[in-house]
Parts: C-alpha cells; structure tokens; sequence
C-alpha cells in the first residue's frame, strides 16, 4: 500500500491548480492553444506523477534516482528546458519575420514615395 508523501500531495495538488489556471487564460484569450498544449501536457504529467506513487517509484528506479522528490524535480526542469527551446525557436522565426515586413515596409514607402514625388519630406504619422 502506497500513500502520498507531502510534497506529492503539494506536486498534484499545484498541478491541478496550474491546469485550471492555464484553462482560464485560454478561456480568456490570454494563452494561445498552441501554448497550452505544451502547459498541459506538463501539469498532467507532474499530476500522474504526484498521485499516481507506483509510477513515481518505478519512474524513480529507471532514471537511478534516490528519492521521488528528485524525480518529480527532474520532470520540472526538462519541461522548462524544452519550453524555453521551443519558445527561442518560435523567437527566432518571429524575428525573421519581423525583418521581413519591415524590409517590405520600407520598399513599400519608398516606392510610394517615388511615385508621389515627396522625395521623402511628406508628413509621417
């Protein structure tokens, strides 16, 4: 018989809280549902993990950790790297297409310019 430690109960109990949190900001259009995908994925996991004590204990014995907290700590961590990987990914991509509007931007007012004749001295707003 397994029985959930205190910092198990704290893990569940704050990823239950998480998902509920991350489901309002959807629900208020502040978290897209590409992001909250990856942010429920996460707090299902650490959920599983903090009521679920036979899979933190074998998951414990397959990584060789000593204790479950560890566990539970080292799945926090790897959602963090790969949430930080993905969003400098998503940031690189959107800094390239800034670039690329603001290039198009320019060539747009440049040939509206020429076209207008203003040589540039027109009112910008």
């Amino acid at each position: 018989m397994y029985f959930l430690s205190r910092t198990q109960l704290i893990v569940a109990l704050g990823a239950v809280g998480l998902a509920l949190y991350v489901l309002d900001l959807v629900r208020r259009r502040r978290l897209s549902e590409e992001y909250s995908v990856l942010w429920v994925l996460c707090t299902v996991t650490l959920a599983v993990l903090g009521f679920a004590t036979p899979v933190l204990v074998w998951l414990t014995d397959l990584l060789g950790m000593v204790w479950e907290s560890s566990t539970v700590f080292a799945a926090g961590l790897a959602f963090a790297m790969a949430m930080l990987l993905y969003l400098s990914v998503r940031m690189s991509r959107l800094g390239a297409e800034n670039q690329a509007l603001t290039r198009e931007l320019a060539l747009l007012r440049h040939d509206l310019e020429r076209r207008c004749g203003t040589g540039g001295t027109g009112d910008r707003a």
